[in-house]
Formats: C-alpha cells, sequence, structure tokens
C-alpha cells in the first residue's frame, strides 16, 4: 500500500520537442489531479538535434545516441527539479517520476517491430533522488500493439460521459483520438500529422518553432490539389489498430509531395492546417460517426485557425478545450505518464488492447530505484 498522500510526477517531451512537460500529480481517491505543471524547454542546439535525428537529417552513431541519451536525461531531471521548486515539495513526497522520454523512431510494424525513447531514467533518479518509471511502449509493441496511444484509459476515466459519444483529441506533433462510446467502448488511434508539420515548415520559412494562432497559414490559401496528394498517403487508409511519428510525416515527406509545384510557403502552410483539420475530422466520421461533443487538448488547442477548421470540419459535433471540464489541456499527458508510473507500482496493466492491438494486457514501464 502507498501512503495516503503520495504524490506522482509525470514527464514527457512530445514529437514536436518544443520542451518538456512535467505535471505533480495526486490520486486521492484514485484519480489524477493536477497540483502544478510547467514546460521546461530544451536547449536550442539540444532540440535541434533532437529534431534533425528524428527526421533523419542528422547522420546518426552509437556515441550520438548516447551523448542524446544522458543529455536528455539531464534535461527531464531539471524538469524535475524545477516543478518540485515551484510547487515547494520535497523529493520525499514523491512516491515516482513517469517518463515518457522523448521518441526518435517508433516503427511498430513490420518483421522486427520497435519504438525507441531517449532520456536516461538513470541519469533522472540520480539528479532527483526519486525512483523513475520509464519505457512504458515496448512491453506492449513486444505483445503485437502499436505500443500508442496509452491515454485512452486515462481520458475514459477523467473525461467520459455514461450515455454520451465523446472523442478526445489530442493535437500534438502528431494527433490522436479517443473514442469514448455510449456503451463504454474505447478506440483510439493515431490519425496523422496535427501541428509537427506545420511548425517544421514555420521553422523553415519564418525562423519561429510554431505557427502562432496560425497567422502564417492565413496569409495563404489552401491549394486543394496538393491537400488531396496529401491524403493519398496510405498511412490515412489504415484500419486502426495504428500509429504513426515524425519518422513518417516530416519535411523530406512533404517535399516529395512539393516536387514539381509552384507554390508560395503560405499556401503550403495553409494546407497543411487544412490537413491536419481533415484527417482528424475524417478519421472521426469514419469510427466514431456518433460523436456528440470533441474535447481537444495539446498545444494545438492555443493555434486559433486551427481549432477553427476543426470546429467547421467536426459540425455538427461541439468542439471545447478539455479545460471547460476541469482538465488542463497542455498537461493531460504528462498527467498520464504520472498515472501509468502509479500501475507499473501497483501491478496493474497499463494498457487497452482493443486500442492498441496488443494480446492482451500488460504491465508497462521499468524501475529504476533511487538513492535515497
Amino acid at each position: 500500500m502507498e501512503p495516503a498522500d503520495s504524490l506522482y510526477l509525470g514527464l514527457i517531451s512530445g514529437t514536436s520537442a518544443d520542451g518538456i512537460d512535467a505535471a505533480l500529480v495526486s490520486f486521492d481517491g484514485g484519480a489524477p489531479r493536477l497540483l502544478l505543471g510547467l514546460t521546461h524547454p530544451w536547449p536550442e542546439e539540444l532540440r535541434q538535434q533532437i529534431l534533425g535525428v528524428a527526421q533523419g537529417e542528422l547522420p546518426v552513431d552509437l556515441d550520438l545516441l548516447g551523448r542524446l541519451d544522458v543529455a536528455m536525461g539531464y534535461g527531464f531531471a531539471e524538469a524535475v527539479n524545477r516543478v518540485l521548486d515551484a510547487a515547494g515539495v520535497t523529493p520525499d513526497r514523491v512516491r515516482a517520476i513517469g517518463s515518457h522520454g522523448q521518441t526518435l523512431r517508433h516503427r511498430p510494424t513490420g518483421r522486427h517491430p520497435f519504438t525507441l525513447q531517449l532520456g536516461d531514467a538513470s541519469v533522472i533518479a540520480e539528479q532527483c533522488g526519486i525512483d523513475v518509471v520509464a519505457d512504458f511502449r515496448r512491453a506492449d509493441v513486444a505483445a503485437g500493439g502499436q505500443g500508442a496511444p496509452l491515454l485512452p484509459a486515462m481520458h475514459a476515466m477523467l473525461l467520459g460521459q455514461p450515455g454520451e459519444a465523446r472523442v478526445v483529441l489530442n493535437l500534438g506533433g502528431i494527433a490522436n483520438i479517443t473514442c469514448l462510446g455510449v456503451d463504454g467502448s474505447v478506440l483510439g488511434f493515431d490519425t496523422g500529422p496535427a501541428n509537427g508539420l506545420m511548425d517544421a515548415w514555420c521553422a523553415r520559412h519564418r525562423g519561429e518553432p510554431f505557427d502562432r494562432d496560425g497567422q502564417f497559414a492565413g496569409e495563404g490559401r489552401t491549394d486543394e490539389a496538393l491537400l488531396h496528394t496529401l491524403l493519398q498517403d496510405p498511412y490515412f487508409a489504415l484500419a486502426p489498430p495504428k500509429s504513426t511519428g515524425r519518422e513518417h510525416f516530416h519535411l523530406a515527406w512533404l517535399e516529395q509531395q512539393l516536387a514539381g509545384r509552384a507554390i508560395s510557403p503560405a499556401d503550403v502552410q495553409a494546407t497543411l492546417l487544412e490537413l491536419s483539420a481533415r484527417s482528424v475530422a475524417d478519421a472521426i466520421a469514419g469510427h466514431a460517426p456518433d460523436t456528440r461533443r470533441v474535447l481537444a487538448c495539446g498545444g494545438g488547442v492555443h493555434n486559433r485557425a486551427l481549432m477553427e477548421r476543426l470546429a467547421v470540419r467536426l459540425a455538427p459535433a461541439a468542439l471545447q478545450s478539455t479545460a471547460s471540464y476541469g482538465v488542463d489541456p497542455d498537461f493531460l499527458e504528462a498527467m498520464a505518464f504520472a498515472w501509468l508510473a502509479r500501475q507499473r507500482l501497483l501491478g496493474r496493466p497499463g494498457n487497452l488492447p482493443a486500442v492498441t492491438g496488443a494480446r492482451g494486457p500488460r504491465i508497462l514501464g521499468a524501475i529504476y530505484s533511487a538513492s535515497r
């Protein structure tokens, strides 16, 4: 049994690598409650290395991977210590840290499927003096699953409503949906790009890490021919369970589709925004057609233009931020990894086989003990 006042801390850096989200969470009565969340930035040089490796733009060797693993471990540890300092909480109050790490490659299909997250958990445990649970995805992949998404169980716990068909939409670098049926059923999968391609295109042409409020996209118009071509990617037609990442939807993929086309950068950005909205709406229409309400979280909720296009595409279903239901949209993912760490320590499964396609429920994560 854990002490009634035990706290957990969740960490994740998403596919956009735009910073480490850290969430300090309590579990009074078993349900997670956010006490404090913050985003800790990556040093710019490290961020560029992360993106270069993740997108296949940077030559990779074992020395580079080893250095990145340790450097990211220190970055995650700094995020933990910032949260604890801001909350006035000492390390002995925290039962465990759930660290997702930084995904550099996700290949859940093929002869030898794998998923790779870096961020040395031993470094985090040593620097913070708190036990760490990490490596959450590989047990599901070993059991024949996608290893993703892992949030639907907590989405159902926090945001499900008996009698109403809902979808929880996470707008990170990649978009994923959790379909919550009126009968209590749960389905979830990655729909395709959300912010990742738009961020990368904006960084190339504007020197900004993201398109604030969709202003860059707003300067252009959707190129329907390009949009049609992008939507022909085989991923969109795959049936779930399925998951994807930056190793598939990256700038090189976009440039292949742009070859021979004379399209302004702003029109490309507008088309990428429409691609995100259209692929999400198509996925919901195809797999959860009775949806009454879509609850959005992740960084994309702050992109006004994207939310406006989603609202149009999703109508008559209502689109709202999870904030309307008392769940901070910026830290829901980090909270989920605090919950997954607790599941691991309690010996409970963390995956939903109906979502990931695994052969059955699996206890996820490996424990890295700290010296206290």
